[in-house]
């Protein structure tokens, strides 16, 4: 069983509903212009197998010479995918990586001990008279044999991610295991991240072989035992229970879960640990800011500035 605790007291009841353990309405947020909706870590629930932090990015509309502007910043601990429908960033880290997050693709950055990374706006895609962004980034946590393996980044493309079509439902697995299809990302534990378009009417059941497991509305409405859920709600499911999703309306669902850790993590700002002693550490090393002798290093081709440690 998973070591989450049954959580949110005020979920829908009634028939088979109650096989939904926690319904989550994303906090939202404006950071300077660009509206940010977030559903993990929710105050009652933590995590979703592996799954730790949840984002929905926009979607937003930038005029020429606007976009964004996320500094150089470190992470510890932790694995993230920035999964774009529309618009373009620029992935640079410490490992020299330099990479065009474009819609549908996989980068799949791998923190460990230690990496640092920016993601902006690029040139070419700033120029452009009008332009929006719309994506998800998710962080996973890893499980504590990988915490302190070294950072690597793995890109793989929209065309490489498996499809499974079947009656009026598409769904492309983004990481791990579904469905009978694989995503071609080495992950350190099994689960499941996928990106599902359903028509209207149609039915698709979550997988069972995982322990975790729930489902973002990005669009549309779905309707799980009677109980219809529109746009910008997570249901997370009870392990073991069978669950069919219906579109009541042409809907696009961000479906995740998998095995859980062996407990809770620690998060404080961009650093996931299985220990406060691991975040102090960390803490302490972007705070000396070594750039050429310490544990971080800043991204070649974006090493002028850095997102300093907050206060608290």
């Amino acid at each position: 069983m998973s070591w989450n605790p049954a959580l949110d007291p005020h979920c829908p009841t009634g028939d088979e509903v109650d096989r939904i353990e926690t319904v989550i309405i994303p906090r939202a947020r404006d950071i300077g212009g660009f509206e940010v909706r977030r559903a993990l870590p929710a105050a009652r629930r933590q995590m979703v197998g592996p799954f730790i932090f949840f984002d929905q990015m926009g979607p937003a509309e930038f005029l020429t010479g606007q976009g964004i502007d996320v500094r150089p910043h470190p992470h510890i601990g932790l694995a993230t995918v920035t999964y774009l429908f529309r618009g373009a960033l620029h992935h640079r880290d410490s490992l020299g990586t330099s990479m065009e997050i474009t819609p549908g693709a996989v980068n799949w950055m791998i923190a460990g001990s230690g990496i640092t990374h920016s993601e902006r706006t690029g040139a070419a895609e700033r120029a452009r008279p009008e332009k929006s962004l719309f994506g998800i980034q998710t962080w996973v946590a890893l499980p504590e044999a990988a915490e302190d393996a070294a950072a690597r980044f793995e890109h793989q493309p929209r065309e490489a991610l498996p499809v499974v079509d079947a009656e009026g439902k598409s769904v492309r697995m983004i990481l791990g295991t579904a469905y009978g299809a694989r995503a071609p990302v080495k992950t350190f534990s099994e689960m499941f991240y996928a990106d599902a378009q359903l028509d209207a009417g149609a039915a698709l059941p979550m997988p069972d072989e995982h322990e975790d497991r729930a489902v973002y509305v990005l669009s549309g409405t779905v309707e799980v035992a009677g109980e219809r859920f529109e746009a910008g709600r997570m249901m997370v499911f009870r392990p073991g229970d069978r669950i069919t999703l219906r579109a009541t309306e042409p809907a696009r669902l961000m479906l995740l879960g998998g095995e859980t850790l062996g407990g809770p993590r620690h998060i404080w700002w961009n650093f996931v640990a299985s220990s406060r002693e691991r975040i102090e550490a960390a803490k302490q090393a972007w705070r000396e800011g070594d750039w050429q002798h310490g544990r971080f290093r800043l991204p070649p081709g974006d090493d002028a500035e850095f997102v300093p440690l907050p206060e608290r």
